[in-house]
């Protein structure tokens, strides 16, 4: 996704209440919900032919609800979250209702933005697997952009349901305290061990290869560590995130500082719970070698 979320040629691309067949015995339907968040909206996967496993089926839409359902043609016996962000889960509970499917999510508790209202049914962890029909799901259990952030890993195709863990085009928002940098990479790195094919991100299109995708990402995020550690070496003294922000993002348009500054706050508390960086009173400064 090289253009921007709104433009005519994304737009076209990711219609709203179309059904797209990615292949792999995957479909894909995208929300109407674009934004800068977003992208050209959040993906909700339809996984597996005998029996299908509804994957973040998004915004709470009834248009959307109908899409899904016509879809799935009475197969649906899961519903599975990747994280219980606002834009991922509020449809589950309605789609469940429509088709006595379970839904399914971790357990780990939110501690910033949610679903308020997302109850699930049951709760899955690391190394769960999701089977019946001939669809095997393994359950990657990925915190960093949420506490209870999962990943599905189609064992007979190598497709990764990725959630947020990948933007197309882009890269996610670290927003603490739910989201948090450390974990973030790390849950990038247990990726790289993974057989993954293909990349299927809540936002954008197929990404592969996985191993160029996951590795760039995570260079990505260390240089924007180098940009924070080089901004406080050019302070020399406790510096504020207000004069932190446009230093650090300096290649980032301003009218999206107030979403890098989420970001640059993750990337703080990885260097303060590293020893590089003494937090006090809402000013950083970096500590000094001996």
């Amino acid at each position: 996704m090289t253009a921007p979320w709104n433009s005519a040629a994304v737009r076209e691309a990711f219609p709203p209440y179309t059904l797209r067949d990615l292949g792999q015995g995957v479909q894909r339907i995208t929300a109407p919900n674009p934004g800068p968040l977003t992208g050209p909206g959040t993906n909700t996967y339809l996984v597996g032919e005998q029996a299908v496993a509804v994957i973040d089926p998004g915004v709470r839409d009834t248009r959307h609800l109908d899409t899904i359902l016509a879809a799935a043609e009475g197969r649906i016996r899961w519903i599975l979250l990747t994280h219980t962000h606002p834009d991922h889960s509020p449809g589950a509970r309605e789609l469940a209702e429509a088709t006595g499917a379970r839904i399914y999510s971790h357990h780990a508790e939110l501690q910033g933005a949610r679903d308020a209202d997302f109850t699930p049914d049951q709760l899955l962890d690391e190394g769960d697997v999701v089977e019946g029909d001939g669809l095997r799901l393994r359950v990657l259990y990925t915190p960093g952009h949420a506490c209870n952030h999962l990943c599905y890993l189609n064992e007979a195709t190598g497709d990764l349901i990725a959630g947020d863990q990948f933007m197309d085009g882009g890269t996610v928002v670290i927003a603490p305290p739910d989201g948090h940098m450390g974990d973030y990479l790390a849950s990038l790195r247990r990726l790289r061990e993974e057989p993954i094919q293909r990349i299927l991100p809540a936002h954008g299109n197929p990404l592969s290869p996985p191993i160029d995708i996951i590795d760039g990402v995570i260079a990505h995020r260390l240089a924007r560590e180098a940009k924070v550690i080089a901004g406080l070496e050019q302070f020399g003294e406790p510096a504020t995130l207000d004069a932190l922000l446009p230093v650090v993002y300096a290649d980032v348009p301003a009218a999206l500082h107030p979403l890098a500054a989420r970001s640059l706050i993750a990337h703080l508390d990885k260097l303060v719970d590293d020893e590089r960086v003494h937090h006090r009173d809402h000013h950083w400064t970096l500590i000094q070698p001996a």
